[in-house]
């Protein structure tokens, strides 16, 4: 019998983003039988699927509470999920990449803060140009950038709600030679991207004016990604590791393994490969 899968998303693109789209004839392709569903839709019977995809879910993180409770649900409801329940729990704080450093991954410096000692680490890295961002968030929301000990960023931490956050070192290179993001299916390398960030801005999302395009990645960030995403565990059925070339190393800005964008627009042919994935998985 022909396996019926839910594809979740937000209600903000209920009928899914558009470089998603072509999965889904991509999974019939398969002799699956796709269906896009908004994850908080409380009329969804997600026990009639016989797997949920999660795709952009891209405001899991301002709805956390929710997105977490959800998971439970399906985790209860013994639906499958992809990626593992387990796997997006811990991926959806970005502590997790402290954990990795733990095991040998070169990341770029940080350091986990929140409350009064937010201030502490900023005090201590005066005169530094720094990036805050929450542990639990996306798109840069949250996220600020500016000069430790300056009157400006001290207004903007006052200005900050209260949560946990990274405290990095800003790093240039985002700005001179762009952020890789490389896609992983079963854990097979499949494509990468360069993204960059609009002149004078450090932000690469496209909504802040970033650009993206296809690029063959050297030997060695390939490895460093590889290196990352296999010290992250079993391999996941997709992943996007990010990261950023410095001094000729690859340094891991994020592992996402709940809603990245997987630039099939840039690479049409990946599509097919998550496809056989998930149908690989079922």
């Amino acid at each position: 019998m022909t396996k019926r899968i839910a594809l979740a998303t937000s209600a903000e693109l209920a009928g899914l983003h558009p470089d998603d789209r072509p999965l889904l004839d991509a999974l019939r392709a398969h002799d699956l039988e796709p269906v896009v569903e908004v994850w908080t839709d409380p009329s969804v019977d997600w026990s009639a699927y016989d797997a949920v995809l999660l795709r952009t879910v891209w405001d899991y993180f301002q709805l956390y509470a929710e997105f977490t409770e959800w998971l439970a649900q399906l985790d209860k409801a013994d639906v499958p999920v992809l990626n593992d329940t387990g796997l997006v729990r811990w991926n959806s704080d970005k502590q997790y990449l402290l954990e990795l450093r733990e095991r040998g991954v070169s990341i770029v410096p940080s350091q986990v803060a929140a409350g009064a000692l937010l201030r502490e680490v900023v005090a201590g890295l005066t005169g530094r140009q720094i990036v805050i961002k929450p542990t639990v968030s996306g798109n840069a929301l949250h996220t600020v950038r500016g000069v430790a000990g300056s009157p400006e960023l001290e207004q903007t931490l006052a200005d900050l709600p209260d949560l946990v956050y990274l405290v990095q070192p800003f790093v240039p290179e985002i700005q001179s030679e762009g952020e890789w993001s490389l896609l992983f299916f079963d854990g097979e390398f499949s494509h990468a991207v360069v993204k960059r960030p609009a002149d004078g801005d450090y932000r690469v999302q496209e909504s802040y004016g970033g650009q993206t395009a296809l690029t063959d990645p050297p030997a060695a960030v390939l490895e460093g990604a590889r290196a990352a995403l296999t010290a992250s565990g079993p391999a996941p059925v997709y992943a996007r590791v990010d990261g950023v070339v410095v001094n000729h190393r690859f340094l891991l800005m994020e592992i996402e393994l709940i809603e990245p964008s997987l630039f099939f627009q840039q690479s049409p042919a990946a599509v097919h490969k998550l496809a056989a994935a998930v149908a690989g998985r079922l």
